[in-house]
């Protein structure tokens, strides 16, 4: 079928954006690892509760930087008889593994360092483990300034796109941020304490970036959990498609438009659409074949179109939408066409 193919092309022209988003995952991930790492044997030498709560941060981003390694090669897959449309919402899915992933072991952990210090708080810090620790951070916030302005990079090279339609990438820039925000939250904490000698500075240091990664774990989930649920296109396309049909000289009017991500270069666009009378059964087809090649011609993600061939009431909301149950009509009842496919067949692409 014309899908297929379509698809296929899709595919392939996605190859590039999922090859920089993977660089862009690997330079996060390595720099997670050492920042982990450095972050961990800082916060023990200076006991540090928010030194600690970053390191538990730097672990998580770097797991969840695995899940999203995951999801860009197992959302190309292609489609087989139990995934017809793909496995393309595998991004989605993997992407709420890591916002769960934030929220458990960022959040959690760096709740758990603030409590701790502010219940039991420590005496005879050692200043001389508070500037190896602030070195530390600042060394941190450095590497982590460096991985944020290579996904800010991509995103750029991305006109039109933004962080809206790849959650990878989304999900890289939102770490990074946080991160960044998070060691600058750290170092106030630490030298506050160092100068006051108040431990709950540190503790409420600890809290505002569990606080923080919470947020950031409950939008990447929301966002992950409106993609998997099925969220139609943006606006612009929408409107896009509604003014093409509208503009077919055969098309009488448009009943209805539904449409649904599927992946990151995967839309489905189902149309119900009431034709100029007159039309015979090899007229349709030719016509509803044309309309699909050009929807997908003109916006490539569009690559699962089906139409179909009602006949639609002159009842109308304002809106020009039909209502639920007038919407539930019968196709229009046409003789076959030499080929032995009917009229609405022949338009949504059944055979």
């Amino acid at each position: 079928m014309t899908e297929n193919s379509t698809s296929s092309e899709g595919s392939e022209g996605g190859g590039s954006s999922d090859h920089k988003t993977r660089v862009t995952i690997l330079v996060a991930l390595g720099a997670n690892l050492l920042i982990a790492a450095a972050k961990a044997v800082g916060g023990l030498i200076a006991s540090s509760p928010a030194l600690l709560s970053e390191a538990a941060h730097s672990v998580a981003d770097s797991i969840n930087e695995v899940f999203l390694l995951a999801a860009l090669r197992r959302s190309r897959r292609p489609a087989d008889r139990q995934h017809p449309f793909g496995y393309g919402k595998e991004r989605y899915f993997w992407s709420l593994l890591a916002a769960v992933g934030i929220f458990v072991l960022g959040a959690g952990f760096s709740f758990y360092q603030g409590i701790e210090a502010l219940t039991a708080p420590s005496a005879g810090e050692s200043t001389s483990g508070y500037v190896a620790g602030l070195i530390v951070l600042f060394v941190a916030l450095l590497a982590e300034g460096t991985s944020l302005v290579r996904a800010l990079w991509q995103v750029r090279k991305q006109p039109g796109k933004g962080l809206g339609k790849d959650p990878a990438l989304r999900t890289v820039v939102a770490e990074d941020s946080t991160a960044v925000v998070g060691v600058l939250v750290a170092m106030t904490g630490m030298v506050l304490h160092m100068v006051t000698h108040q431990v709950a500075y540190e503790a409420a240091a600890s809290l505002t970036i569990g606080l923080l990664l919470v947020y950031v774990a409950y939008r990447l989930g929301s966002d992950a959990r409106a993609q998997l649920i099925g969220e139609a296109v943006d606006v612009e396309l929408d409107d896009g498609i509604r003014e093409f049909l509208a503009a077919q000289p055969e098309i009488d009017r448009l009943v209805s438009l539904l449409t649904m991500r599927l992946g990151m270069e995967s839309t489905l666009v189902a149309a119900r659409i009431d034709l100029m009378p007159g039309l015979d059964s090899e007229r349709v087809e030719l016509v509803s074949e044309r309309i699909k090649r050009d929807i997908r011609k003109t916006w490539p993600e569009a690559d699962q179109v089906f139409l179909d061939v009602t006949e639609a009431p002159t009842d109308e909301h304002a809106d020009g939408e039909l209502l639920p149950e007038e919407a539930e009509l019968p196709p229009l009842e046409r003789p076959a066409s030499p080929t032995g496919r009917s009229v609405r067949s022949a338009a949504d692409g059944t055979p």
